[in-house]
């Protein structure tokens, strides 16, 4: 019998970063840039979802930091060098 998959963890990638004892930040945050490149809808809606199944793990369990790291907002890029910042007008 096949399993159906789990539209919101189609590899079981999180899943699996809980059951991991031991598991470090950096190997969460592979995992999740995993689960990001390969997640189909909108990613805050989908970590949003993965805290609410996942909200009976210990709060400092580092899959769960990621995710919450996940839903902060990032600084706009900045340009960075180039001709015109070397260059006046």
């Amino acid at each position: 019998m096949m399993m159906a998959r789990d539209p919101l963890d189609a590899k079981g990638l999180i899943r699996e970063a809980y059951r991991i004892e031991g598991i470090s930040a950096p190997e969460c945050r592979s995992i999740f840039l995993d689960w990001a490149l390969s997640y189909a809808d909108d990613p805050k809606d989908g970590i949003v979802a993965l805290l609410a199944r996942y909200a009976d793990e210990p709060a400092d369990h580092p899959m769960t930091q990621t995710l919450k790291a996940g839903l902060e907002a990032s600084d706009p890029p900045k340009r960075r060098g180039g001709r015109r910042a070397r260059v006046p007008y």
